[in-house]
């Protein structure tokens, strides 16, 4: 008799120990630590690049933290420029100025020259760019990106 009630126990508890593993093992699978994405936003799990925004035209566009780490999305808008596109899906933020936008934030990460010695680069086709986000005209096939540098 007791060791029928022994074996009902481990078993219980084997039961209730598998069941915790697995939850905890698949909550929160699909995040990435320190990365910020803009709600409502559509994440596709096997390329690890987030669909932002709707419309005609369509750029990539990748993001690269302090630390190196890179943030790829894909952009969907029928804003002129890129600096619209980014600005209206809320991922870069600044202040305007007498060179047009200066770019403090981008995908929730802020840096300040005077604080850390960093500033976020516009990049087009892997190429710093010559003019500013708000000036540059979305083309489809191009790529941007902002780099903490």
């Amino acid at each position: 008799m007791q060791k029928r009630c022994r074996k009902k126990t481990l078993s219980f508890i084997l039961c209730i120990t598998l069941i915790v593993a697995i939850a905890m093992c698949t909550a929160g699978c699909n995040d990435k630590p320190g990365e910020k994405v803009p709600a409502g936003t559509e994440t596709d799990v096997s390329s690890d690049v987030t669909t932002l925004g709707e419309g005609e035209k369509k750029f990539d566009f990748t993001v690269v933290d302090a630390d190196g780490n890179e943030t790829e999305f894909e952009i969907h808008t029928d804003k002129e420029t890129v600096g619209e596109a980014l600005a209206e899906l809320g991922v870069i933020e600044g202040e305007d100025s007498e060179y047009g936008l200066f770019v403090k934030t981008v995908n929730g990460v802020t840096v300040d020259f005077e604080k850390d010695g960093k500033y976020w680069a516009f990049y087009i086709n892997g190429e710093y760019a010559e003019s500013g986000v708000d000036t540059v005209a979305v083309t489809e096939g191009d790529s941007y990106s902002f780099k903490a540098e």
